[in-house]
């Protein structure tokens, strides 16, 4: 299990994150593939999740709703704990 520090960013109203390409390529090879949706699980700051990785604009982000972190589009700029 891999463990990054991220900062919380947002496009729009959406919070996200981008992901390190080491860990992107690790996803993208379990998966076995590089396309579309990619279901993924870990936690943030020690709290499980489970969230689709996405292509948007040309870059891939995971989006941080409201289960994954409570008031997450208050907390842009945030530094979190993430493993996948």
């Amino acid at each position: 299990m891999q463990k990054i520090k991220a900062e919380i960013k947002i496009i729009g109203v959406n919070p996200f994150i981008f992901l390190p390409d080491d860990v992107l390529e690790e996803i993208f090879k379990q998966a076995g593939k590089n396309k579309g949706p990619i279901q993924i699980k870990g936690t943030i700051n020690d709290t499980p999740y489970t969230q689709k990785l996405v292509k948007f604009r040309g870059d891939w982000r995971l989006y941080i709703n409201l289960k994954m972190q409570k008031n997450s589009p208050k907390r842009i700029g945030e530094i979190i704990d993430i493993t996948k």
